[in-house]
């Protein structure tokens, strides 16, 4: 159990200045984003379902995640919305994607500087919330955890009243009544719900998310980089659709899904990318570093116009989309077209998967 004050609100290490910090090992929107979806797609939660949506709190847009899986005990949700704590580990031959149980605060704190965290197992309810506006207002390293009884009037227990007092002041739900309704948006028995809001913005005061280009997609906006306002401009006609469309980028992000992604309402339809190309072969390659053959898919693009490349997955998971190797980095017109497909789980991260995660391709 987690150490707590004297108001029974759990410490942790959760400093809002190493929150913003930790956040910045991410360089794109959807890598953050990405992070949330494998957490629900992990074997240890093993959700069918994940619903990523935009809407608006107190006239402040949010992001939401939404799943069927596992969810959480207290202190589950606790190591969640710590430092320094990871037990992921693989079953019935799944891997879970991350090694160090950070994925959830650094997407989430990329995201936005404040989330909310409703969760449903079999015998309770939790709310979590993880805050830098939270924490830099009381000046502590405190995460605020309630538990609601299931079948009980849902009341909170009597040791978690001063987590729910901070909850209540500190996020956007002022009742516990506003609580519970977000819980019943967990349809099921079991499942998790995020909410982040304060989300990221230029210095001009505009979010970096586009919501109203593509009702059923969430979009980043083309910005200008030269301007010292990252105002929006029009998109060049070469930028890679998942480059900028949610949508677009989770179509291929497993290689192998076992898990429905469904963005605003519609549900995203897989790309099998090794088995749509044109011409395909199997083509093999030994690094010098390994005993074994590493097994790369070649094949054409079946579109006359979109990104090329290699596609990287680690553990079936994007790591690198469309990577331009060999004669692709060259201007003659060669490897136009043509697409690699492969899995190196032979990588080994020494510290963390977040760099091999946020690179992108500039193919055309």
């Amino acid at each position: 159990m987690a150490r707590e004050t004297d108001e029974n609100i759990p410490l942790s290490s959760v400093n809002p200045q190493y929150l913003h910090a930790n956040s910045t090992s991410h360089t794109w929107a959807f890598s953050a984003i990405a992070e949330l979806i494998d957490n629900a797609y992990d074997p240890d939660v093993d959700a069918k379902h994940i619903w990523i949506d935009w809407t608006k709190i107190k006239d402040l847009d949010c992001l939401t995640f939404t799943d069927d899986g596992a969810g959480m005990d207290f202190d589950e949700m606790h190591k969640m919305l710590s430092f320094g704590f990871s037990d992921k580990q693989a079953l019935e031959g799944c891997a879970p994607v991350g090694l160090y149980g950070n994925g959830f605060k650094s997407g989430t704190m990329f995201l936005g500087k404040d989330a909310i965290v409703f969760s449903k197992n079999r015998y309770s309810m939790i709310v979590g919330l993880l805050s830098q506006t939270y924490l830099a207002a009381i000046q502590a390293q405190n995460v605020s955890i309630v538990t609601f009884r299931k079948n009980e009037e849902n009341n909170a227990i009597p040791q978690h009243r001063g987590s729910l007092k901070a909850i209540l002041e500190h996020s956007l739900f002022q009742t516990e009544e506003q609580l519970l309704r977000e819980l019943e948006i967990i349809k099921g028995l079991t499942g998790t719900r995020i909410i982040i809001w304060n989300l990221r913005s230029t210095t001009s005061g505009q979010i970096e998310f586009e919501f109203k280009e593509d009702i059923a997609d969430i979009q980043i906006p083309y910005v200008d980089l030269t301007d010292e306002q990252k105002r929006p401009i029009q998109r060049p006609a070469g930028v890679a659709e998942f480059e900028f469309s949610l949508r677009a980028y989770c179509s291929i992000l497993y290689l192998k899904p076992r898990m429905e992604i469904l963005i605003r309402g519609k549900k995203v339809e897989t790309q099998l990318v090794a088995k749509s190309l044109a011409h395909p072969i199997e083509d093999r390659h030994t690094p010098t570093f390994l005993n074994e053959p590493i097994k790369i898919t070649f094949g054409y693009r079946t579109k006359s116009q979109g990104p090329y490349g290699v596609l990287m997955y680690y553990k079936n998971r994007l790591i690198r989309p469309y990577v331009l190797l060999g004669c692709q980095l060259k201007v003659n017109g060669r490897g136009i077209g043509v697409i690699g497909v492969i899995e190196c789980n032979f990588l080994k991260p020494t510290h963390n998967n977040r760099n091999l995660m946020n690179q992108r391709s500039t193919g055309k």
